[in-house]
């Protein structure tokens, strides 16, 4: 199979879909590789290390997108890729469709079987293939409260974990996943008073074993969230729904009575936010300020890392790509039911319920559509 893999174009974005060892791996495994010219520059890989692995440069996306029959990417293809998609192709990336309905328009229009990082599973009921990046963006959350609790940047001039004989910021995480983990553990490391909100008693009983008393767990409920953003410095939405948007948890009016200078980071946003006053950012622009709250709302936050970012996702996607490679589309999917959850368009057809659900889509079922591939 020839596999392609260009260079990202979405704005600040810095990783690249395949490494040089991803590459190296595909060519032993009998596939051709083409990869675009400076693609992987965010992450000092040049392209002679990609022609050192066995891969072809292309001098334009444009090559990529007109002769791979499997192409691997970061982000969603913006809409000038998605004019060169095609049927008899297959794309494999973070999709986030929900709350995307151009996007999605653009995907079922072009006939092209498109399978999301985001909506594969694992036995465990687990997103393997989100959690590297999730892992990332909870940990970069707190970076960004930190500086965006500075006076220059906006926010009420704490320190976040305080100092000797001065109260540390209160740190409040709605939702206590991968991206809520990460974040608590380094809020508590940087010496915040935390505090985490979760509907999952398991989760919550998680949380408090590994973290003990530094970090306070909490039933989450409309009165429980209202109580503690209420009395928060930081507030980290970290919430998920597998392939649907983020519900809205924190509401305009309570963003208005929140003290000045707090700081509400949302990870949520590339599946749409869980915040109502959220709106994507870039990581130019990173900020902006509602009723005296800065909002950091980075759609792709792990692309400010492209280094840490890639190469952890790669560790995670390469097994998967490698079966697309070596059984194609169908045989790989229809093997791994677990695999087969990442199929969100099929020839047209919308295959994941809860994209069809949020974009008012006929559903059809991912093993029914893949009889046509």
């Amino acid at each position: 199979m020839l596999v392609g893999s260009p260079k990202e174009i979405k704005k600040a974005e810095r990783r690249v879909g395949l490494t040089p060892a991803s590459v190296r791996e595909l060519v032993a495994h009998g596939h051709d590789v083409i990869i675009e010219k400076d693609a992987g520059i965010g992450i000092g890989a040049a392209d002679d290390a990609y022609w050192a692995a066995g891969a072809k440069i292309a001098d334009s996306a444009a090559e990529i997108w007109a002769e791979a029959e499997l192409i691997v990417k970061v982000k969603e293809p913006q809409a000038v890729e998605r004019a060169q998609l095609s049927e008899d192709q297959v794309l494999f990336t973070y999709l986030h469709l929900a709350p995307d309905p151009d996007q999605t328009t653009d995907l079922v229009k072009s006939g092209a079987t498109c399978v999301a990082y985001e909506t594969v599973t694992d036995r465990r009921g687990g997103l393997p293939l989100l959690a590297p990046m999730s892992q990332v963006a909870g940990r970069m959350s707190i970076q960004a409260a930190a500086h965006c609790l500075e006076a220059p940047n906006g926010g009420a001039g704490l320190l976040l974990g305080g100092v000797p004989g001065v109260k540390a910021a209160n740190v409040v995480v709605i939702g206590g996943g991968v991206v809520g983990e990460h974040a608590i553990q380094m809020a508590a490391g940087l010496g915040g008073e935390v505090a985490v909100l979760d509907k999952s008693i398991k989760v919550l009983d998680r949380l408090a074993r590994r973290f003990g008393t530094a970090v306070q767990t909490v039933y989450s409920t409309a009165s429980a969230i209202e109580e503690w953003v209420l009395d928060a410095d930081v507030v980290i939405g970290a919430v998920l729904v597998k392939g649907d948007r983020a519900p809205k948890l924190v509401s305009a009016d309570l963003v208005r009575q929140m003290r000045p200078g707090s700081v509400l980071v949302d990870v949520a946003i590339d599946q749409g936010g869980c915040f109502e006053t959220s709106r994507p950012t870039t990581h130019e622009e990173p900020t902006y300020v509602v009723d005296d709250v800065v909002h950091y709302c980075v759609a792709n936050m792990p692309g400010a890392v492209p280094r840490t970012s890639t190469y952890a996702l790669n560790n995670a996607t390469l097994p998967f790509t490698l079966a697309l490679a070596d059984k194609g589309v169908k045989q790989a999917l229809l093997e791994d039911p677990y695999f087969l959850g990442g199929l969100n368009v099929c020839k047209g057809s919308i295959t994941e319920e809860h994209v069809a659900r949020a974009l008012g889509y006929d559903y059809v079922p991912p093993e029914s559509a893949l009889e046509n591939c």
